[in-house]
């Protein structure tokens, strides 16, 4: 599974010079100036770069930054976390594992309930993939995420906190 992701040098010279940006120079696009910090669709969140699964909608919060941020990453394997010694704070930056894009940081600040973290993303480094769309393209598997927490035909409700 993981041989199917990696830094595709053909989705990079179709990136924006934003994503480019965030993902190849471990750039920060602007708070609450993006495309999924109040984002509530149903779906996945993957790699712009090299498609790996990143995050889920399920694990998606409101947490008043201006980002997008999650309690804990749909598959581990494909985040990868390392210091941070810029901008004169130590901070623990995302990156995803196959691709190595930039995503953003993780914070100790998250809902408790949840197990305490906030991962917080630039949207510019995320592909949402609907619900709807997960099995032709590829991403099926993921669907189960989403058991009883929303099926076709019927409106899905989050509750951001």
């Amino acid at each position: 599974m993981t041989d199917r992701y990696g830094k595709n040098p053909g989705m990079i010279s179709q990136l924006s010079a934003r994503q480019y940006y965030v993902t190849q120079e471990s750039g920060t696009e602007p708070a609450f100036d993006n495309e999924f910090w109040d984002a509530k669709e149903v779906g996945i969140y993957v790699d712009v770069v090299s498609g790996e699964p990143l995050f889920s909608s399920t694990k998606k919060f409101d947490a008043g930054c201006g980002w997008p941020s999650f309690t804990v990453a749909l598959e581990s394997g494909n985040v990868v976390e390392k210091e941070d010694r810029g901008h004169g704070m130590i901070r623990t930056e995302v990156r995803s594992t196959h691709g190595d894009s930039h995503l953003g940081h993780v914070f100790t600040d998250g809902p408790i309930e949840e197990g305490g973290l906030r991962y917080c993303i630039n949207s510019a480094a995320l592909r949402f993939v609907p619900y709807e769309d997960l099995e032709v393209e590829g991403y099926g598997k993921y669907r189960k995420v989403f058991d009883g927490a929303w099926t076709e035909g019927r409106h899905h409700e989050r509750h951001d906190r």
